[in-house]
């Protein structure tokens, strides 16, 4: 057995100690006796290397535990959380930590008060404005966010480290430009950016525009968001973990067939995927994606698509060492792994089986971009349905005739987005091209969103039925798998 097979083990040995204290608490005498049990196979047993290997396993789960539970505990301790619900008003001087979330009619900022440990979410109006970096003083009644019939609001904050809202307090300036300087650059490009491109595309086309590139649905009227969500896709304005991931590959498969050696591709692949996600003000969402896809392409490398699943699980345990409230909380880093998941193990067989007959061209590979995006949308969807109460029955038809295309879009708009800030004819040039396609993305989810039984709700799914999903679907993976590979003996 290799050392990086046997420290596969250990990570998802920790990741399954967090994902078993995500839904209950072990006890306390259980924990104990997985510690002196592991203990004793290491140092009883340390001349047989699978003992041996078997009782760090045990230690590793009994970490991901407890590691959970100083999470849990830190939840308790927050200073702010204490304050929330007392029906007093208290005053907090803090920095906008963020990018402010601009809404229709309001405004929500994440701000980080000085000498006391949290953030807080503030909802003001939507004018004055205020920036990243700004110093407030905010005068208000703090609350814990609420919980929803359908929606856990308290739950997803959780994930970010906010605690508590507060809604239209009383908010003064008392300074600017506290910021990191390097964030205060970024932020400004994309406010050009933004600015540049809603001179040359008028919505509902710039509103997608924004959505595609940043992830900001502000400029995307209800009308077009419940289109969006009646056929599925939903997700190709929001800057989630399954749309990094997929665009990643996208971009991987464009680049390659533009005649770039593997190695380059990789290299250039995630240049532009980090420059993206810089572009956007680097969310912890989209990092987290980010960082993940490129240590898949760059596993790459070596060659093998499966060796790609290990890199990617060792950065899953950095990242929830550092905040293993991830795991059950962040559906965005959830559909990022299923994503990668389903590309790396079920991708070939649609490629090699079903999709054979389809072309593969060098110019655009379409039989890699077809099955890449359906097998990562097939293993992300039970945590969608889970998680939104909804399918979209047109959403595999409508989601092949527009994800395939979205690296293609998201690099022309990035050229006509940087052309129109720095010489305005090019930028009115690459405008053209640019709307035809956004055009086009409208009129197929508008044009789809007309249909009858477009979508079925279903409400209240169990967690058990979508074990037993991710269980078929397993199944289903492996026994395809067995059959490329008796197929690949045959020949």
């Amino acid at each position: 057995m290799t050392s990086s097979k046997i420290f596969l083990y250990f990570c998802l040995s920790f990741i399954g100690g967090i994902f078993l204290n995500s839904f209950f608490t072990p006890p306390i005498l259980h924990l104990w006796a997985g510690l002196i049990l592991g203990i004793l196979f290491i140092s009883v047993l340390w001349r047989y290397k699978k003992f041996v290997i078997i009782g760090f396993c045990l230690l590793f789960l009994v970490a991901g535990i407890w590691r959970y539970q100083i999470a849990e505990l830190g939840v308790v301790n927050n200073e702010l959380r204490k304050l929330n619900d007392l029906g007093k008003e208290v005053t907090l001087i803090g920095l906008v930590a963020i990018e402010p979330d601009i809404r229709e009619k309001s405004v929500k900022l994440t701000v980080k008060p000085e000498n006391i440990n949290g953030k807080v979410l503030v909802t003001i109006n939507r004018y004055p404005e205020y920036q990243y970096g700004d110093k407030l003083k905010i005068i208000g009644k703090l609350e814990a966010p609420p919980v929803y019939e359908d929606f856990n609001y308290k739950d997803y904050l959780a994930k970010d480290g906010i605690y508590s809202i507060v809604n239209f307090p009383e908010v003064e300036l008392m300074g600017s430009g506290f910021g990191n300087p390097l964030m205060k650059v970024i932020f400004s490009l994309k406010n050009k950016f933004e600015t540049a491109s809603r001179s040359f595309i008028s919505p509902p086309q710039e509103g997608i525009l924004e959505a595609l590139i940043f992830g900001e649905e502000g400029r995307i009227s209800k009308e077009w968001k419940d289109k969006l969500n009646f056929t599925g896709t939903r997700h190709i304005t929001a800057v989630s973990g399954m749309n990094i991931t997929i665009i990643t590959f996208l971009i991987f498969a464009l680049v390659l067939s533009l005649g770039f050696w593997r190695n380059q591709a990789i290299y250039l692949t995630i240049f532009l995927l980090f420059f993206y996600i810089l572009m956007i003000g680097a969310p912890a969402s989209a990092v987290r994606a980010g960082i993940m896809a490129a240590l898949f392409l760059t596993a790459q490398c070596f060659g093998r698509l499966s060796s790609g699943l290990r890199p990617v699980l060792f950065a899953a345990t950095f990242m929830l060492t550092q905040n293993p409230l991830l795991l059950r909380l962040d559906v965005g880093f959830q559909l990022s792994f299923l994503a990668i998941f389903g590309m790396i193990y079920l991708q070939p067989a649609f490629s090699g089986r079903f999709f054979l007959k389809i072309p593969n061209p060098k110019v655009f590979p379409i039989r890699t971009t077809l099955s890449a995006t359906l097998t990562a949308q097939i293993f992300t969807l039970p945590i969608l349905i889970y998680n939104f109460g909804y399918i979209s029955l047109i959403s595999p038809v409508i989601n092949i005739l527009i994800v395939p295309f979205l690296a293609l879009i998201t690099i022309l708009i990035f050229l006509f987005g940087l052309s129109a800030i720095l010489f305005w004819p090019l930028g009115f040039l690459l405008s053209l091209p640019t709307w035809l396609f956004l055009t086009y993305i409208v009129g197929i989810i508008d044009w789809f969103s007309k249909l009858p039984f477009a979508h079925l709700s279903i409400e209240n799914v169990h967690w058990v039925w979508l074990f037993l999903l991710y269980l078929i679907l397993g199944l289903i993976t492996w026994r395809l798998q067995e059959r490329q590979k008796l197929k690949f003996l045959n020949y």
